[in-house]
C-alpha cells in the first residue's frame, strides 16, 4: 500500500468514527455535561472540572481576562467567588462532526469577599471530542445589560 492509500484510509477511518455518533446523544451528552459543569462551580468541585475541562482551557471572562485551566481551578478551590446560583440556560447546540459550540444564557448570584453579585451571561462554549468524551476547550462570557425597568 502506499503512502497516499494509506493516509487516504486513515482520514476515512477517523471521518467515520465522528460521524458514527448520534448527533441527539451528542446533544443529550453536552448538555448534561455543562449542566455538571454548573453544579461543580457551585460546589466548588475541581475534580469535576479537571475532568470536563480540556487541558488547554481558556476562558475569557466578562470583563475581557484570558485565564487557563490551572488558574480557573484554583479559584474554585480557594472558593472564592462562591455560586448560590450557576445555571444554563436556552441553550443551543451546534455540531462539528468532533467539536460542538454552545450558546446560550448562565445566571449567577453569589459573592466575592463582601462583594455580592448577580446576573445573567450570555456564553459561548466550544468543545471538542476527545478519548470518548466532550471536553470543554474554550469558554466566552458577555454580561447582558439589566432589563429595563417596568413603568
Amino acid at each position: 500500500m502506499n503512502l497516499q492509500t494509506t493516509l487516504t484510509t486513515v482520514l476515512a477511518i477517523a471521518a467515520s468514527s465522528a460521524e458514527a455518533r448520534d448527533p441527539a446523544q451528542d446533544e443529550r451528552d453536552l448538555l448534561k455535561v455543562e449542566a455538571a459543569l454548573c453544579r461543580a462551580f457551585e460546589t466548588g468541585d475541581a475534580d469535576t472540572l479537571r475532568k470536563s475541562l480540556d487541558a488547554r482551557f481558556t476562558l475569557t471572562d466578562s470583563q475581557g481576562t484570558v485565564t487557563n485551566l490551572e488558574q480557573n481551578l484554583a479559584e474554585v478551590v480557594k472558593k472564592d467567588p462562591v455560586y448560590e446560583v450557576f445555571r444554563n440556560h436556552h441553550q443551543k447546540i451546534r455540531l462539528y462532526g468532533d467539536a460542538a459550540i454552545v450558546t446560550g444564557i448562565t445566571t449567577l448570584k453569589g459573592h466575592s469577599g463582601k462583594t455580592r453579585f448577580e446576573g445573567d451571561f450570555q456564553f459561548t462554549d466550544t468543545w471538542v471530542h476527545r478519548e470518548g468524551q466532550w471536553k470543554l476547550a474554550a469558554s466566552h462570557v458577555t454580561r447582558m445589560p439589566k432589563p429595563a425597568p417596568t413603568p
